[in-house]
């Protein structure tokens, strides 16, 4: 019996052309296409959206771009966030698309969500916490574990120079991850 699909709308709150965050959400596209059954990750582009300014709004209409990304987000079964740690917290862009998702009607509302980071220190943990505390707002539903914060520069490299994930200790966490959030969205849809 084939196992039920969930769509997975992937995020990265990078713009740098070999971002580590781009790249875990590369890395995760393709455990879904190989060693994961049941789940479609798609990578949604937010670095064209426009800064959030309600003067845009039109009688509950958004710009096109963000109609076509709020859409996105409501088909999506659940979210893939790629989030780096900037000050703290989630970076500008990252936190602009959520507005926009935000706006009336929420399209967050109810959906399972899973954060992955790249970093110093702490991995970018720090802006799991914070991106946790603006989910409560919207109505995302976090898994709890595991969480995954990489050390991006410690030995040994964990990304090529393209900001590839190369590390299969990182990726089987990834799977772990994924696997994670494909069990919470179908038990919050009823279906497990």
């Amino acid at each position: 019996m084939a196992a039920t699909m969930i769509k997975v709308a992937a995020l990265s709150g990078s713009l740098r052309k070999a971002s580590y965050h781009s790249g875990l959400i590369r890395a995760a596209i393709e455990l879904s296409k190989g060693s994961i059954e049941g789940i479609e990750i798609e990578f949604i582009d937010i670095s064209n959206l426009p800064m959030l300014n309600t003067d845009l709004e039109n009688n509950g209409t958004y710009p096109p771009l963000v109609e076509a990304f709020r859409n996105k987000i409501l088909q999506a079964d659940s979210i893939l966030f790629a989030s780096p740690e900037y000050n703290y917290s989630i970076t500008a862009l990252l936190k602009n698309a959520i507005d926009w998702a935000s706006r009336p009607p929420n399209v967050w509302a109810g959906k399972a969500a899973a954060i992955v980071s790249a970093g110093a220190d702490f991995g970018g943990g720090r802006s799991h916490y914070h991106l946790r505390q603006v989910g409560v707002y919207i109505d995302l539903h976090f898994i709890n574990k595991p969480e995954f914060f990489l050390k991006a520069f410690e030995p040994p490299a964990k990304f090529n120079d393209d900001g590839d994930l190369i590390t299969e200790e990182a990726k089987d966490k990834l799977k772990q991850v994924l696997l994670s959030l494909q069990a919470f969205t179908l038990k919050l849809q009823g279906k497990n």
